[in-house]
């Protein structure tokens, strides 16, 4: 593999200025092997980036300020200057200021990912109120990216214990029921299965679908989504080559057993998988965005204002988001490198 492919450029936004967000990219970057496989530019300041340094008292780091990512070195963590103003740090606040230069951070960021000067995105967490003072129409990183490349995405938790996407998302639970149709499940599970193809070199996925239900309807006595909507979406999608299975009742489903048994796992709704999956996987799990021309990966916890400042951040979460960004760049490489010349894999000996 070559050189390019190893030393991978990781952008990253630095998210909530008054959160947790530069502390565990420090933290993440203090161990100097990581620079051994990626190199990080932070799109941010020197300034911020010093104040959150010593407020955590981290000795012995050292980063490397650039005003232009061609500048960056690749032993080092750089960080991008992307102003000069002096900001005032409020840890532990959801300031208008905070939310604002956040979301400079990660619009410079795209910036930089759309011209490939840097080669993935790993955006550190955001307080979404904090930013809309600032930018009203801003919903989520999530929503934001899909206006800015091509695609349509796919939220995805992942961890060692299982990959999990969702039929419904951000949306009052009242409204699920009515959100949830025969074309949102098949294209949904449609999209995880081309992304654990692409994305994680899965070449036969196995997906388990949830059921809406308690009990998956107990055969249309709970309810009758199970039998009118969600049976025939499944058997559709192996109609079209798709190995799907269930529906599942969400509330047995979540054992070892089962979560070694498949490769995917689609859930209705948001808490419905997200219960399970942070309850398991917190601390290492990462959110990974699918379906878009770009990589984006970013930690499953939040701002943590109650703690900012304070260096008691665990960047595990983080660190995995790293891991998980380059590997899937490459995943990416070979899985194009194959499909665009099959015959020369097949004929090696």
């Amino acid at each position: 593999m070559n050189e390019k492919v190893q030393k991978i450029k990781v952008g990253i936004s630095i998210g909530d200025l008054n959160g947790i967000g530069m502390e565990v990219i420090l933290k993440t970057f203090k161990d100097t092997r990581m620079m051994d496989f990626c190199t990080p530019i932070v799109f941010g300041s020197n300034k911020v980036t010093s104040i959150h340094r010593k407020a955590i008292e981290l000795q012995d780091f050292t980063f490397h300020t650039i005003n232009n990512i061609s500048e960056a070195k690749t032993n080092k963590v750089n960080v991008l200057n992307c102003w000069e103003e002096d900001i005032e740090i409020k840890f532990g606040a959801a300031t208008a200021t905070s939310g604002k230069y956040a979301f400079q951070s990660i619009k410079l960021a795209c910036n930089a990912l759309k011209k490939e000067e840097v080669s993935v995105l790993v955006t550190a967490p955001i307080n979404k109120a904090s930013i809309q003072e600032e930018i009203s129409g801003f919903v989520g990183h999530t929503e934001f990216l899909q206006g800015t490349f091509e695609g349509k995405s796919l939220m995805i938790m992942v961890s060692e214990n299982m990959k999990i996407a969702f039929v419904t998302g951000h949306i009052p639970l009242e409204q699920v029921k009515t959100a949830i149709t025969s074309d949102k499940i098949i294209s949904k599970t449609e999209q995880l299965n081309q992304s654990l193809i692409t994305d994680f070199g899965i070449r036969k996925p196995k997906i388990a679908v949830i059921g809406l239900n308690p009990h998956a309807g107990e055969e249309g006595m709970l309810g009758s989504e199970e039998s009118e909507i969600i049976i025939p979406s499944i058997k559709k999608l192996k109609e079209n080559g798709i190995m799907a299975f269930g529906p599942y009742p969400a509330d047995s489903f979540f054992t070892p057993k089962n979560l070694s048994s498949f490769d995917g796992i689609l859930s209705m709704y948001h808490d419905q998988g997200l219960t399970p999956f942070k309850t398991l996987s917190f601390s290492e799990g990462v959110n990974y965005t699918a379906g878009l021309n770009i990589v984006r990966t970013s930690p499953v916890h939040g701002t943590a204002i109650d703690i900012a400042g304070k260096g008691e951040a665990n960047e595990q979460s983080f660190r995995e988001a790293i891991f998980m960004a380059c590997d899937i760049f490459k995943k990416r490489a070979e899985f194009k490198e194959i499909t665009s010349n099959p015959l020369a894999f097949t004929t090696r000996k």
